[in-house]
């Protein structure tokens, strides 16, 4: 995490991440560097309400609020959330998180500091910005960022924009459907029933591995454990498979992988690479470049941050 240190007067931004397993906040500069003792977090779960998200997020924006120095420029407040969102509302209902359907992020932190712009957009449409103007997909015309974490999330650079669609959910590649639907679980088949942490950790579990977490899966593939091997190609494959889908539509330059779980294995981007290889039908697309993100777990809230920092807070 690039941190800063004291200096003259700046702009900032209040950024603030609402996931499945955390709430985030930081106060972040215009050239999307974390401000020093700022960062705050907060977890959440499934059995997050409406509520409880409300505390959370409102504990964290207050933290980070409290390491903003008199002579700073608050120039706005960004919230990137998992979605579903409800661009006319301004609500967000988390998928992975079913009890906090309806919850309005930025009534919880608008009255912390009255009068800055206050934007709120789904987390991939986030990490898009954030990778298109920081990390992996800088310079691209047309890109895909996306996060294999407690979910699976992306955003779309189209024509060096980011596209966030009608309702402001374009970019769920998380539920792209990649192979056959189950009739007893209507997510079975989407690129997140195969490829999250917790899903694939849950496939390893049901073969035979004893383990509980994503980290211990992580130790048990560097040891040669078959099960969690196969297990973490699984996710891999999905998420290739969900790119290659992507770059046939749109014809994309690079494709950027981020998240907690991409880091499960040193060659897990690796294998991501050799699936689109494999499931892309048409040569252009087999060419999309796939990288790791280069913002060290911090796209999430640089990309909220840059929704209403600079030319960005106009698209």
């Amino acid at each position: 995490m690039r941190v800063t240190d004291p200096g003259p007067a700046r702009q900032v931004a209040l950024a603030v991440d609402i996931g499945g397993t955390k709430a985030d906040a930081a106060l972040v500069t215009a050239d999307g560097t974390i401000v020093a003792g700022s960062a705050s977090r907060r977890r959440t779960g499934p059995e997050s309400t409406a509520a409880s998200l409300a505390t959370a997020v409102r504990s964290v924006a207050a933290e980070a609020l409290a390491a903003r120095r008199p002579e700073d420029e608050l120039v706005g407040i960004g919230i990137g959330s998992a979605g579903p969102v409800d661009r006319a509302s301004g609500t967000v209902s988390p998928l992975n998180m079913t009890a906090a359907a309806g919850f309005d992020p930025a009534a919880a932190v608008r009255d912390l500091v009255p009068g800055p712009l206050v934007r709120v957009a789904l987390d991939g449409a986030c990490i898009a910005l954030a990778e298109h103007r920081w990390g992996g997909a800088r310079g691209a015309t047309t890109a895909l960022a996306l996060v294999v974490s407690t979910g699976v999330g992306g955003g779309f650079i189209v024509n060096g924009m980011p596209v966030s669609g009608r309702t402001g959910n374009a970019g769920h590649i998380g539920q792209l459907r990649v192979r056959a639907r189950d009739a007893d679980d209507p997510l079975a088949g989407t690129v997140e029933s195969l490829a999250s942490g917790p899903n694939t950790v849950a496939w390893a579990r049901r073969h035979g591995w004893t383990g509980t977490t994503g980290e211990e899966l992580a130790v048990s593939y560097a040891a040669g454990d078959a099960v969690a091997r196969a297990a973490v190609g699984r996710s891999a494959t999905a998420v290739g498979e969900a790119i290659a889908a992507a770059a046939t539509l749109l014809d994309l330059e690079v494709a950027v992988v981020g998240g907690g779980f991409a880091d499960v294995a040193s060659d897990y981007i690796d294998q991501v690479r050799a699936s689109v290889e494999e499931a892309a039908p048409l040569p252009f697309a087999r060419a999309v470049r796939v990288t790791g993100s280069g913002l060290h777990g911090d796209g999430p809230l640089l990309g909220a941050a840059a929704l209403v920092l600079g030319a960005d807070s106009q698209r």
